[in-house]
């Protein structure tokens, strides 16, 4: 999906000049097109458009409330990991019985704020959690749905970091333990088994690993419905790979549900879908401008603006963005690290790439950033976060404002000893 393209030799998003935002707003900035965002939402919308379903947009990925009131507008619901997520959520003016609450630690604190809410659906990763949920909706006289989370023990051959289905991971809990967990549910008054629930990992680029997770899904949920409960819904997760790197190749959400729709379509369950990744990835970039063109016995170096508290991907990862210059100027090529100002040897975006032979000034866009760069962003070395800006057609929007220096102490307080 082309969805920052060359007009006359600039950088486009949508119809917006991309060098047009970074002078009226500054850099860095983060550019996203809300167009390319309900492509890739409606894609998933018609590939499982056969059998009852529910997209839950992982909020994680991007949590920007302009853009889960978006993605709500076009019938969305929402995936969320934690309170602050869900009251997100709620500020876009998300429907509570389109969200389910997954995690693996959830507080007290938490549920009781969910179940005020009156959320669709709890993810519960253990024993201990079922029992706490079962007591705090037990204090506030309500019923709490809820699905386990079944670890698989599927390898989906990604990065370490983001495998959360092999039996090592902390998430969910193995099959037979599962089961106990229903089983168990049965004596508890304020829970209510309605879902069962997978996740395998994030960024995967085969559908095989989801078609082998379901494979141990189908015995348990004949294991559970032996037992007298019946459930309604599966929940698939998310985790659906996109092109960070010239050749990927990641499989379609056609594709995917054409693999998985075979296996489950004679359950009667009603279909869960968690996509985060793959529904705002690739509509969003990092524009950041060059400050210095440094060159050492070495190498060169790219400095820019942006840095691993706006995008830590690639510190974090060592993952693959592709950097275009905002203006193809056709004057030739270097090779070059590019790196940010943070004081860190991590801070670095590209090491050893091929890039247009770039001057003090001039802009970058560092694409495939609009998932987990803003909403795993810091404020590391004292450093403001940055705007973020949505596009429409030949429109754009600031809807995240730079933070302001004052921003980054108002909560710090001054103990009386050290006062004057």
């Amino acid at each position: 999906m082309d969805t920052f393209a060359y007009k006359n030799g600039r950088l486009f998003c949508e119809g917006v000049d991309v060098n047009a935002v970074a002078e009226e707003v500054g850099t860095p900035v983060f550019i996203y097109s809300a167009n390319a965002m309900l492509d890739c939402l409606s894609e998933v919308e018609k590939a499982w458009a056969s059998l009852p379903h529910m997209i839950c947009y992982a909020v994680k990925a991007n949590s920007n409330v302009a853009i889960l009131r978006l993605l709500a507008e076009h019938g969305a619901g929402m995936e969320v990991v934690s309170q602050g997520e869900l009251f997100r959520c709620l500020r876009a003016g998300v429907e509570p019985q389109k969200i389910v609450f997954t995690g693996v630690g959830k507080t007290a604190v938490e549920m009781e704020y969910a179940l005020q809410e009156g959320i669709f659906l709890f993810i519960v990763e253990s024993l201990p959690e079922l029992f706490r949920l079962n007591e705090v909706a037990g204090k506030l006289k309500k019923t709490a749905q809820f699905a386990i989370r079944v670890n698989p023990d599927v390898d989906p051959a990604t990065h370490p970091h983001i495998t959360t289905g092999k039996a090592d991971n902390k998430f969910g809990v193995d099959p037979a333990s599962a089961l106990d967990a229903y089983r168990e549910s049965k004596s508890l008054p304020h829970v209510s088994p309605v879902g069962i629930h997978m996740h395998i990992g994030s960024q995967i680029l085969s559908s095989e690993a989801y078609a082998a997770a379901i494979g141990k899904m189908l015995p348990l949920v004949r294991q559970i419905s032996d037992v007298g409960i019946e459930l309604k819904y599966l929940d698939l997760g998310g985790g659906m790979g996109i092109v960070y790197e010239e050749g990927e190749s990641p499989f379609s959400a056609e594709e995917l549900a054409g693999e998985l729709i075979p296996l489950v379509k004679d359950l009667n369950m009603t279909m869960i879908l968690e996509p985060g990744r793959s529904i705002v990835g690739e509509a969003g970039a990092l524009v950041t401008s060059v400050q210095y063109v440094k060159e050492t016995p070495l190498k060169k170096f790219v400095v820019v603006d942006a840095g691993m508290n706006d995008l830590i991907r690639p510190a974090l990862y060592g993952a693959y963005h592709r950097i275009l210059s905002t203006v193809n100027s056709g004057s030739g090529l270097i090779e070059a690290d590019v790196v940010g100002p943070v004081c860190e040897s991590a801070d670095s975006f590209a090491k050893n790439r091929r890039l247009p032979a770039v001057k003090q000034g001039d802009c970058l866009a560092i694409l495939t950033a609009g998932a987990y760069a803003s909403s795993m962003g810091s404020e590391y070395n004292s450093r403001p976060k940055c705007p973020e800006v949505l596009v429409r057609g030949g429109e754009f929007f600031i809807i995240r404002e730079r933070a302001k220096l004052g921003q980054l102490i108002e909560s710090e307080r001054m103990p009386d000893f050290l006062s004057t």
